[in-house]
């Protein structure tokens, strides 16, 4: 009887079962099915969706779809609306109790891809954004949420959902966009940055939108309360939490990195916050997301970037996708209406950044092609949309059959995108690409330089150069002072043209201050120059697409000579240090692949000169590099300021009897050289220049006959004592000779050639600085030719007005003296 009475006692008792399933202890030999524990059955469910998703990614390369088109699709196919509808894979493969574990983790992959989305957003940039970018990003959000709004009453009727359709149309994905903008070559044109800035502002609109939505359909009665503590939460991110963070920083000693400790620490902070807004009646991934946008270094934005992406991105995302397909069913869709009606509603859906478009062309002075390009790329969806429509459903603000439909439409109007902007891209240049070298250009035509700038410490050096360079009104000189920027952080690729003498940003970052400090040096040396032009630019890169975007900037502004300073600096003790390991792999991917010639300017010690060279000296060793900085060196020297000393170096006749074959491997030469046709180019080069300098008192004219790179390194060092300001010397990678084959094996930097090499790495008293110079190599892909010969020279360039050889040079220490003949011999 007590037993009994005990019994009766439990029935009142609420007892917590928990599931035996999660995974098998006794492998497969417990039963028979292995996928009926949860954790071996979301392996297989994740390793599907992921494998499915990689396929038609592949699949969809060749039509040059975005990657969220494929993640669409994928979990599509594993819902009912493909693979779903055989009841044996449904049951096999997503039984209904797994959803206990699919939900959760799609939540969780929202979360902190959330929080990655608020990291690679720059709130600044919608600040700096142009009135015509802000008409249409204002148009893009009120004119489709409108439409959206307005589809859902006329299809549903329901006032529930209205905000999330509405908000689904109003949002751009950025990301998507980004990369629809690359492959299309659309990124650095007026229409890609329209739509690009306006992009930013209706993704911030639209995780508005989502916030509304959570609070009007979670608590209706409410809503203010969340509301006002979600307002309250995002105010003590900004003045509080942010501080707090930037303090944190301050402490940490600089190049030390951010520890394991610290990373972790921000990740939970993540879901921190994410617990916070839950409570205040939105969502955890508006937590997440204000938290991502309040991270202040980019150097720590980086950080969780590199840790975090590949993770979510690669594989939570996929399980987000998946439980969005396993919600769309697009068999109901027509449901108690007609598929005409759902066709309008899906076109009306899609054309309707459009319609803003047309709106916006109408009461603005934004011309109707350029308006209808940026309303078809803003179409684009991303990540976002499908966030905000799997939003709406798990709120019961949509049911399958307006979720369905919406997530068709997403998908059209995305798809449609890459070819809709085909007749966008711009055209190729069609006008032939000629003048790559100084050697070639004529002496009254405009000489295009590309000028790339690291630092702000490059600028005088490059400055002085180009004061050099004789621009007058006969021979002007165009510049393009390209600002070069790691890409960090929430930053994205982009090329930015500046306006010269235009206010910049009251509150400027430290690249904006740093762009502003170029503009105004480029703009100030325009003004005190004839013949000048210049303009300034900004490309925000990685450093391993630098070189290429590098040379795509040159190539698109036809330059016939690229400017690239070197890896080094100038210590306070005369020593050369690194500035940035990454800029040496950049230089060198330049010098192969420039699609005209390339100098590298070494500053030993003239950084804070604010004159130009006026004493130059250029050292001959033969080949096609020096034969082009001699062509350099000749127009500097056309400065009634400026004198040139031009040093010929001739192996003697002991020299030249060396094996030629181990010259070539004592050279490290790679390329098949002509050496007797470069000599004899060489050759009538030289004497055309002597005949044409002839009567020139600022020019001088010596050669020095050395047996071996012993003589020749010390000739170069006695020249030291001249004070000459600024060394041009070629590369030397189309020459062979026996006065610097030996010095190849002791390059410390061989992107510089051995004798500039030589003249960075040894010890002078002096200060200057050295251009070493690369001449254009035309290679198989533009099929151009190496040099021009002298014949081409003569015939498209006027001998140079100006005169001879000067009626003396002084010994070079006990190296050399001169005969007669002007000939510079050993001397015993």
């Amino acid at each position: 009887m007590a037993q009994e009475l005990l019994d009766l006692e439990k029935l009142n008792r609420t007892i917590l079962c928990y599931a035996q399933t999660v995974y098998r202890i006794n492998g497969v030999w417990e039963g028979p099915d292995p996928l009926t524990p949860f954790i071996p059955l979301f392996f297989v469910q994740i390793t599907l969706a992921i494998m499915l998703n990689r396929l038609l990614v592949f699949a969809l390369k060749p039509f040059n779809q975005p990657s969220i088109v494929a993640e669409i699709i994928s979990g599509i196919i594993l819902g009912p609306s493909v693979l779903g509808r055989n009841s044996g894979f449904r049951k096999l493969m997503f039984p209904s109790y797994t959803y206990k574990i699919l939900e959760p983790m799609a939540h969780l992959a929202l979360v902190y891809y959330a929080f990655l989305v608020g990291l690679k957003m720059d709130i600044k940039a919608t600040l700096r954004t142009g009135s015509k970018a802000v008409n249409v990003a204002v148009a893009g959000t009120v004119i489709p949420f409108s439409i959206g709004s307005a589809l859902y009453f006329i299809f549903h009727g329901n006032t529930a959902g209205f905000i999330f359709w509405g908000a689904a149309l109003t949002v751009t994905g950025f990301s998507v966009l980004t990369e629809i903008l690359e492959k299309q070559e659309l990124i650095n044109t007026e229409i890609g940055k329209t739509a690009m800035a306006s992009a930013i502002i209706n993704d911030l609109s639209a995780w508005c939108f989502l916030a509304l939505g959570f609070a009007i359909t979670g608590s209706p009665e409410n809503i203010h309360w969340s509301l006002l503590c979600t307002t309250a939460f995002v105010l003590l991110c900004v003045y509080y939490i942010r501080p707090c963070l930037k303090w944190v920083i301050r402490k940490t000693p600089e190049g030390q990195g951010y520890s394991e400790f610290y990373i972790c620490s921000v990740l939970s902070g993540v879901a921190f916050c994410g617990v916070i807004t839950d409570a205040c009646g939105t969502h955890p991934m508006i937590g997440a997301f204000v938290f991502g946008l309040v991270i202040p270094s980019e150097v720590l934005e980086a950080a969780l970037i590199n840790k975090l992406e590949d993770f979510v991105v690669g594989i939570l995302m996929p399980v987000f996708f998946m439980v969005c397909g396993l919600r769309t069913n697009v068999d109901i869709i027509s449901d108690q209406t007609s598929w005409i009606v759902v066709a309008f509603i899906i076109i009306l859906a899609c054309t309707a950044k459009i319609i803003c478009a047309l709106v916006v062309s109408i009461f603005t002075s934004v011309p109707l092609k350029e308006a209808i390009a940026v309303g078809v790329l803003t179409n684009t969806k991303g990540a976002m949309a499908m966030i905000i429509l799997e939003a709406g459903q798990t709120q019961v603000a949509l049911n399958t059959q307006t979720y369905s439909l919406m997530v068709i439409a997403i998908l059209i109007m995305t798809m449609v995108v890459m070819p809709a902007t085909i007749t966008y891209r711009p055209s190729k240049n069609l006008v032939p690409y000629k003048r790559r070298t100084i050697e070639k250009a004529k002496s009254d035509e405009e000489l295009r330089i590309l000028a790339c700038i690291y630092n702000t410490r490059n600028v005088p050096p490059i400055i002085n150069l180009l004061r050099a360079s004789n621009a007058t009104n006969r021979s002007p000189i165009s510049v393009f002072a390209l600002q070069l920027v790691e890409l960090v952080g929430r930053a994205t690729a982009s090329l930015v043209v500046h306006s010269s003498r235009k206010a910049g940003p009251r509150n400027p970052s430290h690249v904006e201050a740093q762009a502003d400090h170029i503009i105004s040096a480029f703009d100030n040396y325009e003004l005190r120059s004839d013949g000048v032009t210049t303009q300034a630019l900004t490309a925000r890169c990685a450093y391993s697409t630098m070189d290429e975007d590098i040379c795509n900037i040159a190539r698109d502004k036809r330059s016939a000579f690229l400017i690239i300073p070197f890896h080094k600096q100038q210590t306070l003790d005369g020593e050369m240090e690194d500035i940035n390991p990454a800029i040496r792999s950049v230089n060198e991917g330049v010098l192969e692949n420039a699609p005209c010639s390339v100098g590298i300017l070494i500053d030993r010690g003239l950084q804070e000169s604010n004159d130009y060279a006026h004493n130059i000296a250029m050292l001959y060793f033969g080949g096609p590099d020096d034969r082009e900085a001699l062509s350099y060196a000749w127009r500097m020297a056309e400065n009634s300021d400026t004198s040139l000393t031009v040093a010929r170096f001739i192996p003697s006749s002991d020299a030249e009897e060396l094996d030629p074959v181990e010259l070539m491997a004592k050279s490290h030469v790679t390329l098949h050289i002509d050496s007797e046709r470069e000599n004899l180019l060489d050759e009538d080069y030289l004497n055309k220049f002597q005949i044409a300098t002839a009567n020139d008192k600022s020019i001088t004219y010596t050669e020095l006959m050395l047996n071996d790179e012993e003589e020749a390194v010390n000739a170069i060092k006695s020249m030291d004592g001249h004070n000459h300001d600024l060394y041009i010397v070629g590369k030397g990678a189309g020459a062979i000779s026996p006065l610097t084959a030996g010095l190849a094996d002791w390059c410390d930097c061989p992107e510089l050639g051995p004798i500039g090499d030589l003249l960075v790495t040894s010890e002078f008293e002096s200060a200057f600085s050295v251009l070493v110079v690369q001449q254009y190599i035309r290679n198989k892909r533009d099929g151009s030719v190496r040099s021009a010969s002298s014949l081409e020279y003569m015939q498209e360039m006027e001998l140079r007005p100006s005169v001879s050889l000067s009626d003396g040079f002084e010994s070079i220490n006990s190296f050399t003296t001169r005969d007669h003949n002007n000939r510079m011999a050993l001397q015993d």
